[in-house]
């Protein structure tokens, strides 16, 4: 079984892309929920896991100095490298600045910013117990209809119950991690967990958590604002 201790798992945050679909102005990963920069509110659930030894964060290349100021709170454990073009490209530059040292790499989402810490150490303690790849998914509410290459006929109605949808953080033992990203194409992926799959090896699926969703519309941030408002409403002493 490999180390959980501080010191056995690192974790990366892939955080160069701009989310387009959010709107214009600022980098998603900049955006605030409840005043406090999404990016932020995405390290803090990895460090309050107290299982991350190093967050490395992907950032912007021209935002690199920005994004060390934004996080200067976590100090020492938090280190902050230029990105890449592609998602797939900056999560292999930030996994070329873990130190050998860690066995366990986490790859997540900063804009899945409101995910409990408790997932995180779900997935890690996946990882450790002899899983090479885990994924943190919900099932599928909704009915799921295949469309014709034209978007506009359904071709068939999808059996939902084999259907997951998938979350972050993800985890991999370190050396599969960089197995899969090395045998990586020049197509862009959006889920690491995906560079495994083609590999040929398994993946590993764990119960996810409702507030681990992604922030992507202007909706998600909506969304996103009333949960951490409930969230400091429960936190807020009794009188």
């Amino acid at each position: 079984m490999m180390s959980t201790s501080r010191g056995g798992t690192a974790a990366i945050v892939p955080a160069a892309g701009r989310g387009e679909r959010l709107g214009p102005g600022a980098p998603k990963a900049l955006r605030s929920i409840g005043g406090i920069p999404i990016l932020v509110h995405a390290v803090r659930s990895l460090v309050s896991s107290g299982r991350i030894g190093l967050v490395v964060v992907a950032a912007p290349p021209n935002g690199v100095d920005g994004v060390r100021e934004l996080l200067c709170e976590f100090g020492e454990s938090v280190h902050v490298v230029p990105g890449g073009d592609t998602r797939q490209r900056s999560v292999a530059l930030a996994l070329d600045a873990i130190p050998e040292t860690y066995e366990i790499i986490l790859v997540h989402d900063a804009a899945r910013a409101l995910t409990p810490p408790s997932l995180v150490t779900a997935v890690i303690d996946a990882v450790a117990t002899g899983s090479d790849a885990v994924i943190p998914v919900l099932p599928v509410a909704d009915t799921i209809k295949a469309v014709d290459s034209s978007g506009t006929t359904v071709t068939a109605t999808v059996d939902r119950s084999t259907l997951r949808a998938v979350q972050t953080p993800q985890g991999f033992r370190r050396s599969l991690l960089i197995k899969a990203h090395a045998a990586a194409t020049a197509m862009d992926t959006t889920d690491d967990a995906g560079l495994v799959e083609r590999l040929g090896l398994p993946v590993t699926v764990i119960p996810g958590h409702t507030e681990a969703f992604k922030v992507t519309t202007p909706f998600d941030l909506l969304l996103a604002e009333a949960v951490w408002s409930e969230r400091d409403k429960a936190a807020e002493p009794h009188a």
